[in-house]
């Protein structure tokens, strides 16, 4: 019998085809490193008023105009657009800030000084731009001003960032679970993935608030809602992530973060509240999972009388979206 010569195996090569992928994802990288940075910086970098509610009690004749004319001044000073609400009486002014309408309250007080209350819990940054132009606007038209916070931050948290950090933690987790099941437990059936990220997503909740409230005592969070608020964001990660796995297999990774991390965090309001936000993200961040989790979670924190249905029905969709299509996009693979 003739020997047989051994075969030797070769390594891949290493041409044109095997550096094209690692040239595209090095591409790839680098501009969403550029765009992220500046997606950040436009929104929070430099903070400009762009529409602010102010709310404004009827006054008698002589104080009308003094009120208006402070308004204006503030208004030419912060280069903005006051939005001014006008209310019967001044509980009705602190009712449009309960109900989340309204930022501050301007009125005549007594010895013809005007009067300036600030929510601080409604918009912290808007509350600070408030404070620092209010003097120099009652200056200007010859009169002296009170300002105050009625409605303060925690005083573990008086930047108000805890809120914003909680709903990032639990955005990162959610499609970072996902994209570890699809490669770590890839035979999972569908409603078995579904429940997994369900799973995860409740034990993730409970260790926020654990980690936030029970633990640093940053800010006292109402449970079980903060954590249902906040698994349910988790969930609606997750699943947004599956959805787009479905839909573009192994770049799923790339418009989830541009969904979620460079257009919905920072338009979320949770670092830079939404009337200091350019108008883009100021009007299409509430209607992403980000910024409806800050939303719900900012009303069940420091308005709990006056909470809007509106943040949950839209982690509510995004769910029922990214489970309508994986479930179909599975049932006609699997066909």
């Amino acid at each position: 019998m003739g020997s047989q010569e051994p075969t030797v195996a070769r390594p891949p090569s290493s041409g044109g085809e095997a550096l094209l992928p690692a040239v595209v994802i090095s591409l790839i990288l680098a501009v969403s490193a550029g765009i992220f940075a500046g997606s950040y910086s436009y929104a929070m970098a430099d903070p400009t008023p762009r529409a602010v509610p102010i709310a404004v009690p009827e006054e008698p004749a002589d104080g009308a105009p003094r009120v208006r004319a402070f308004l204006d001044a503030l208004d030419r000073g912060l280069d903005s657009s006051i939005e001014r609400r006008h209310v019967a009486g001044y509980q009705q002014a602190v009712d449009e800030i309960e109900d989340q309408s309204a930022f501050a309250v301007i009125r005549l007080g007594e010895g013809e000084r005007l009067e300036l209350d600030l929510a601080g819990a409604a918009g912290a940054s808007v509350a600070e731009v408030l404070e620092r132009a209010a003097p120099e606007a009652a200056r200007s038209v010859g009169s002296e001003i009170t300002v105050r916070d009625i409605k303060p931050l925690h005083p573990g948290d008086p930047r108000g960032l805890a809120l914003f950090y909680m709903n990032l933690a639990v955005i990162v987790c959610g499609f970072l679970g996902a994209i570890q099941l699809g490669v770590h437990a890839s035979r999972l059936r569908p409603w078995e993935r579904i429940g997994v990220i369900a799973c995860y997503s409740l034990l993730g909740g409970v260790c926020v608030v654990a980690a936030v409230d029970w633990l640093l005592g940053a800010v006292p969070l109402p449970f079980p809602q903060t954590w249902l608020i906040l698994a349910g964001t988790m969930f609606t990660a997750g699943m947004v992530f599956t959805m787009f796995d479905t839909l573009f297999r192994r770049w799923a990774l790339l418009p989830t973060w541009g969904l979620l991390m460079l257009l919905g965090n920072p338009s979320s309001g949770g670092a830079v509240s939404w009337p200091l936000l350019p108008s883009l993200f100021g009007t299409v961040g509430r209607w992403l999972p980000p910024g409806a989790s800050v939303n719900a979670q900012h009303a069940a924190v420091y308005f709990p009388g006056h909470q809007h249905l509106q943040p949950y029905l839209v982690l509510a969709g995004w769910s029922a979206l990214s489970l309508a299509v994986f479930l179909t996009g599975r049932r006609r693979r699997g066909r």
